[in-house]
């Protein structure tokens, strides 16, 4: 299927949206619970896969390019928001948490961009989402974030999220550049990927980074995300209250209006 050329305007700071402008006829696949509103003229379809036509007819390639999604952890559907009014529509996508949205037109990107399985948001019809699997099976078994990822391919543009700043480097042949696990968010294929134990015992158990890192070696481009979504979730989960008690748990005045002193003075004059 031909790619679809839209405009676009990614606007916010710490929490982006990007809006795409479709002329009529044109379309935008999002993912699923990405939108964040669209003018009244854009119609929209839930398709499984990813809506590109790439899967080939009928409705075993429907079928197959939404068991790709599934691998990588996605939903097996995509919403595909069509243009059906005469005039120039626009519809946005929102980024699930803080961070920054990635343009990337596959086309200046030799046709192929490699990406973690969660961080595709939207793109122009007719790029195709499939999977990706890392030829080692160390980065299978410890990359963190698994060795199997979403692969964007065509001509067109697709947006990409990442949380907190993005880094991009351009690594020279031969360069090589150690990261966390959680903090690659895309790569071309071209980079080689593996996993890498730390080296030292006492580094692994006690320095927090874990056990492993990502080794990306060039020629190639890849992109780094300084604050991945499963450190963001670990530490608002170790700050949340584990014993099942309110929010206002650590609060003196918090306790006392919710009770808990008045209650056990007051309670205390019941017993005999």
């Amino acid at each position: 299927m031909a790619m679809d050329v839209v405009d676009y305007e990614i606007k916010g700071s710490e929490m982006q949206f990007v809006e795409v402008e479709l002329d009529p006829g044109e379309a935008a696949v999002g993912e699923a619970g990405s939108l964040f509103f669209m003018d009244a003229g854009i119609g929209m379809d839930t398709v499984f896969g990813d809506g590109s036509g790439g899967g080939g007819g009928g409705f075993f390639g429907k079928l197959l390019g939404a068991g790709k999604r599934l691998v990588t952890g996605e939903s097996l559907f995509t919403t595909v928001y069509t243009n059906n009014a005469p005039q120039k529509q626009r519809v946005a996508f929102g980024a699930p948490y803080p961070g920054k949205i990635l343009p990337m037109d596959l086309r200046h990107l030799g046709g192929m961009l490699v990406c973690q399985k969660d961080s595709f948001l939207c793109a122009a019809r007719g790029v195709s989402l499939g999977i990706y699997f890392q030829q080692k099976l160390s980065v299978g078994f410890f990359g963190g974030e698994g060795f199997i990822m979403q692969k964007l391919e065509g001509d067109g543009l697709a947006f990409v999220h990442a949380g907190g700043t993005v880094v991009k480097r351009e690594l020279q042949p031969g360069q090589t550049l150690m990261v966390d696990t959680g903090c690659v968010v895309a790569f071309t294929p071209n980079v080689n990927f593996e996993i890498q134990y730390v080296g030292k015992i006492k580094t692994a158990l006690f320095g927090g980074e874990g056990l492993f890192f990502a080794k990306l070696s060039g020629p190639g481009t890849v992109w780094l995300q300084s604050l991945p979504f499963s450190r963001l979730a670990s530490r608002v989960f170790a700050a949340a209250p584990q014993n099942g008690g309110s929010r206002e748990q650590g609060s003196v005045l918090g306790g006392i209006a919710g009770g808990g002193l008045l209650g056990g003075i007051l309670g205390g004059g019941d017993e005999d």
